[in-house]
């Protein structure tokens, strides 16, 4: 398990370093996510300690969402005076999305099957 813990620490320890050097506009923790999928794609399977370490955060999954609930308590004025367009802004990007998905998804399905070589 601890060893599970230590791969997610370096992959977003180094996801930080990345993004810090090079000054992407990615925070460091998704680009550890991301130096993760790529590691584990190019590995080929997951680590029994990283499988663990992964189940056991995502069973307590909803714990992380308490701060950023205690923070929106903080802003209810705020949300009260702009409420509305943070309503409206929140369904137009949702219905963008979906609009993007979808066609994206028409497109994909449209496109030729590879033909693949002899």
């Amino acid at each position: 398990m601890l060893q599970g813990i230590g791969i997610l620490l370096v992959l977003q320890l180094t996801g930080e370093v990345v993004s810090g050097l090079l000054s992407l506009p990615v925070p460091g923790p998704v680009m550890g996510m991301i130096l993760l999928f790529a590691w584990l794609c190019w590995r080929g399977r997951v680590p029994q300690s990283l499988d663990t370490v992964a189940r056991g955060l995502l069973a307590r999954l909803s714990l992380l969402y308490v701060p950023a609930g205690v923070g929106i308590i903080q802003y209810l004025a705020d949300l009260r005076s702009d409420g509305v367009a943070i309503a409206v802004a929140v369904v137009a990007s949702t219905v963008l999305a979906i609009i993007v998905t979808g066609l994206a998804l028409q497109w994909l399905l449209r496109r030729p099957a590879p033909q693949d070589a002899p």
